[in-house]
């Protein structure tokens, strides 16, 4: 019997198991993903088939972009750049396998039993592991159910792994799609799309809500909608897509917009419209554990269910579906379990759509801030003004500090530029310690570099911004 059994081995179970075994429990880790060999793989969608690769391939197709257009800025000539795709895919699986094997190794070192198969939990805190044929119980004190998510899939355009895939088939085209299409231009549309358009993809996006982006700062986001739309994505809001038909070579996809009805015919199609909770046979009927209405395990602030302990953390919980928040989650109840008091402040969870340029935030956004009714100031700085930025040529975008109109703490930062993850990311460390804008304003940031953009924003929510033209408000 184990003091902790976790099922699922994703960004939210593998960290929880290494804190569960750091904090001296004993711990086992059941995962049912595996390799063509049959050998176990631990990191979930993020690692083998989500935010890792699309980073690999998102910096190769950028590396690409700029070779064939940019380098020539900078008195560089290369002449003709060639693609070699399998290259491409090679690095981005290597760098993959070392990531996985790098949980493996840390299992290993913090001595964390893994175990094969798929993971099924039953009454009295007793986990079922289905491994082919084999079919074993273990036993836990405590419970973590961790299994992720899935990509959505519509009626209208169902995955055949050919030309329509999901955002997992969408890492592994082996030639360059002439007209892709992709339906959802969300955070994972908007990644992969840009991956395809960068390798010379005419890329069409087909968004059905009316506006761009909805959970982004709305001035931020028609900023991003207008580089975007210069970079050559297409991208149509407000359109339904009613029907894609699929044949050997190409898709036909029928939408809806503006009341009629549109045809385009797509080489790929991806569909991105969301992801779902993994919870399929992962509860027996008497195990005590509910769900709600849309999948997900229901559970407290703290990540436990109703049935004593047993624990749910990750993409399988409300919130954003994202690594970081399930990791917390994972460190959260471990600590809880070891008795400790822990938390995961819900108020600031960061979120980036890692295109080029990134856009970023954390905390609230303007509108947020309006509909409940408070008082608030900004402060913004152009990248077009920062000598780091246009020494690089990575000028487009800006910072934006939201900060209380009475006691000048910060409510929200949001950055579309260079560096846009890690700028929030700083931004983000003042605001867990209650920091004012002042407080940044009044701190020395290095010259050159972009952060002094962030710096710059912070000293306009007050007036004080020294390279620009100040409007406090």
């Amino acid at each position: 019997m184990y003091d902790v059994v976790i099922i699922g081995g994703g960004p939210a179970g593998y960290v929880a198991a290494i804190k569960c075994a750091q904090l001296g429990l004993s711990v086992a880790c059941v995962e049912s993903m595996s390799d063509s060999e049959g050998n176990q793989k631990y990191g979930g969608t993020c690692l083998n088939v989500g935010c890792i690769p699309s980073k690999a391939l998102l910096d190769s197709s950028q590396r690409f972009y700029e070779a064939n257009n940019d380098l020539s800025k900078h008195g560089i000539n290369t002449g003709e750049v060639k693609l070699d795709i399998p290259a491409m895919m090679e690095r981005k699986d290597k760098i993959v396998t070392q990531l996985v094997s790098g949980v493996s190794g840390l299992f290993k070192a913090n001595k964390v039993t893994p175990i094969q198969g798929h993971g099924k939990l039953l009454s009295g805190k007793k986990v079922e592991v289905t491994n082919g044929e084999s079919i074993e119980i273990i036993e836990a004190s405590n419970i973590i159910l961790a299994t992720g998510s899935k990509p959505i899939e519509i009626n209208s355009a169902t995955f055949n792994n050919n030309n329509i895939v999901d955002s997992t088939g969408a890492l592994e085209f082996s030639s360059i799609p002439k007209k892709l299409g992709v339906i959802g231009a969300g955070v994972i549309g908007l990644e992969l799309g840009s991956v395809w358009c960068r390798l010379g993809s005419e890329v069409t996006m087909l968004e059905a809500l009316p506006e761009f982006l909805p959970m982004a700062d709305k001035k931020m986001a028609k900023e991003v909608y207008k580089e975007f739309t210069k970079q050559g994505l297409d991208i149509k809001l407000g359109c339904k897509v009613t029907q894609a038909k699929a044949n050997k070579t190409n898709v036909k996809v029928e939408y809806e917009e503006n009341g009629s009805i549109n045809e385009k015919v797509f080489d790929k199609l991806i569909v991105c419209v969301g992801r779902a909770p993994n919870t399929k046979d992962l509860l027996s009927d008497d195990c005590g554990v509910d769900l709600d209405d849309r999948g997900f395990i229901k559970v407290d602030d703290f990540c436990s269910t109703k049935e004593p302990g047993v624990w749910a953390v990750g993409d399988v919980v409300r919130g954003p579906m994202l690594a970081h928040k399930g990791s917390e989650e994972g460190v959260m109840v471990a600590e809880r379990i070891a008795g400790k008091h822990a938390a995961v402040n819900y108020d600031l969870v960061p979120s980036v759509i890692y295109t080029h340029p990134e856009l970023a935030w954390v905390g609230k956004n303007e509108e947020e801030l309006k509909a409940e009714g408070v008082e608030y100031k900004t402060g913004s700085f152009p990248f077009a003004a920062s000598g780091r930025a246009l020494a690089t040529d990575e000028s487009v975008g800006s910072v934006k500090v939201l900060a209380d109109k009475l006691t000048d703490t910060i409510l929200g930062i949001h950055v579309f530029g260079p560096s846009a993850a890690e700028l929030v990311q700083q931004g983000l460390i003042a605001m867990e310690f209650g920091s004012s804008s002042e407080d940044i304003g009044l701190t020395m940031f290095s010259h050159p570099t972009v952060s002094e953009a962030l710096h710059e924003a912070a000293l306009a929510a007050n007036g004080h911004a020294i390279h620009i033209g100040n409007r406090k408000r």
